[in-house]
Formats: C-alpha cells, structure tokens, sequence
C-alpha cells in the first residue's frame, strides 16, 4: 500500500510540473511572439527576426518554397517589406499549442496584416526550440 501510495504522489507532482512547465513554455512562446507583433508594427524587421534561431540552419517555408537561414530570411523580409506602410500592423492569433518534446514546440495559428491600402493574412504553423533558454522558431511555414 505504502508503494501505491508513493507512486501515486510521484505521478501527481510529475503531472503537475509537466503541465506547470507546459505553461511556462507556452507564456515565453507567447511573450516572444507579441513581440515580433510590436517589432514588425512599429517598421523594425531586426527586431522581429530577434524571435527566430540566428543559424544557417533555420527554415522558412512560404509560397516560393523553402528558405534556408537567418540572413536569407531578413534578406526576404527587408525586400519584400521596404518600409513601414509596406509592413502595417501585424496581428497574430495562436490556434494550438503541442509540446513535440521538453525543448520544442509546435505552434499554430492565424496571421493578419492591416495595412492603409489592403488587408493581408494566412496561417501559420512554426517550431519553436528551447537554445540556450530562449525560446526561437526554428521553422517557420507562412501561407
């Protein structure tokens, strides 16, 4: 009795720090994404790339395809978003939440782009990494 008892509470508290964990994970993802919204609102596309893994190793997918690396992906985003009227006020709406494993994410949702002369938006499905106790989207797939 006294084993089901200690595995029962080992359950409990490893249930309650996965899910207290999950939380947190969710609340830094969330924290770094409202402020890609600030950054690319306020014309500051440096500011907004902050949210993704300086690496060569990073991976945006679009309607061209696929990208490969940090500088490649700013390099896009500067040509095709010139200048702060090009980029207007970026609007994320998160769908979903799936932990893959204790150092990655996998977040869904909806993205919207008010601009003054048209109104943009798609989805978007992005894998988020833990480095070095940072959370940055690895992967990016942008429709």
């Amino acid at each position: 009795m006294k084993q089901v008892i200690l595995l029962s509470t080992a359950m409990l508290l490893l249930f309650g720090c996965t899910k207290s964990t999950f939380e947190a994970d969710k609340l830094a993802i969330q924290q770094a994404m409202d402020n890609q919204e600030q950054c690319w609102s306020s014309g500051d596309i440096d500011g907004f790339m902050s949210g993704y893994w300086k690496s060569d190793s990073l991976r945006f997918m679009g309607k061209r395809g696929i990208t490969k690396g940090w500088q490649t992906t700013l390099d896009n985003y500067k040509k095709s978003y010139p200048d702060k009227a090009a980029m207007g006020k970026l609007v994320f709406e998160v769908v979903s939440y799936e932990p893959l494993n204790p150092t990655q994410m996998f977040v869904t949702g909806k993205w919207t782009l008010l601009r003054e002369r048209d109104t943009l938006g798609g989805y978007y499905s992005l894998i988020w990494r833990k480095i070095d106790g940072d959370w940055k989207v690895v992967f990016d797939h942008t429709s």
